[in-house]
């Protein structure tokens, strides 16, 4: 027991963080700690079944007591509230606008629009940076299965930030649209 402790250690500190943020991503801050520990527990009276990478096995326990305990919540609302507080103002202002092509709520509202596990497929390889293969054991599918649901997953996203409102092309300044205000004072008689 002298030796899983070191080793309990140095996977909490290099996995926990990412661990909660994964939570996160699914619950409130409150659930999502409760979850992060519990997925810590699990880990330390399992620790010889934690394999190396420890991240992946480490996310598949919490995507199972998230799925079993605490279950879906109002998945667009979070999304949008994660996404909002990634960016502080001071990142807006660092940031150079010529090199955003879209901006962050257009991003929010694409993704908010996609199915749930397109998300989940999106944020395990961006946001946690795992592998395919890595992320397929998280989800419980095979790395070829997850591969075609990463990649439809990224059409999909395409698609819906092709048609965000944001989107939408202004009208050209030459062609005349008359109002209906403007419309009815030119009508009037002189």
């Amino acid at each position: 027991m002298i030796d899983a402790q070191p080793r309990f250690v140095g996977l909490y500190d290099s996995c926990y963080r990412r661990v909660l943020a994964y939570a996160v991503q699914h619950v409130d801050a409150s659930v999502a700690e409760d979850v992060a520990s519990e997925t810590f527990l699990i880990a330390w009276r399992r620790l010889a079944d934690v394999p190396d990478p420890p991240l992946p096995w480490l996310l598949a326990v919490a995507r199972n007591l998230l799925r079993q305990q605490y279950g879906a919540l109002a998945r667009q609302r979070r999304l949008e509230t994660r996404i909002t507080a990634l960016t502080s103002a001071q990142d807006l202002h660092a940031w150079d606008a010529a090199e955003h092509v879209i901006d962050r709520a257009t991003a929010a509202e694409a993704l908010a629009a996609l199915p749930k596990d397109d998300v989940e497929a999106l944020t395990l390889t961006t946001w946690h940076g795992l592998s395919p293969a890595e992320a397929a054991a998280v989800v419980g599918c095979s790395p070829r299965a997850f591969t075609v649901r990463l990649s439809r997953a990224r059409r999909r996203l395409a698609s819906a930030l092709s048609v965000a409102p944001g989107d939408v092309p202004a009208p050209c300044p030459t062609s005349h649209t008359p109002r209906p205000h403007l419309a009815a004072r030119t009508t009037e008689p002189s």
